[in-house]
């Protein structure tokens, strides 16, 4: 029982690199905004 050989790999991040970073921005900043704002008002429960 010997695995295939991996000749049909999906793209990588290197031969997707332009698409792969637009993706996480597209994901990270409003991740960021949301946990910064999240922080900020936490805070004011502590005051």
């Amino acid at each position: 029982m010997n695995p295939k050989p991996n000749s049909t790999a999906p793209a990588t991040e290197e031969s997707a690199g332009g698409s792969t970073i637009l993706a996480w921005l597209y994901v990270g900043i409003p991740l960021a905004w949301g946990v910064s704002q999240t922080f900020i008002k936490a805070l004011a429960l502590f005051k």
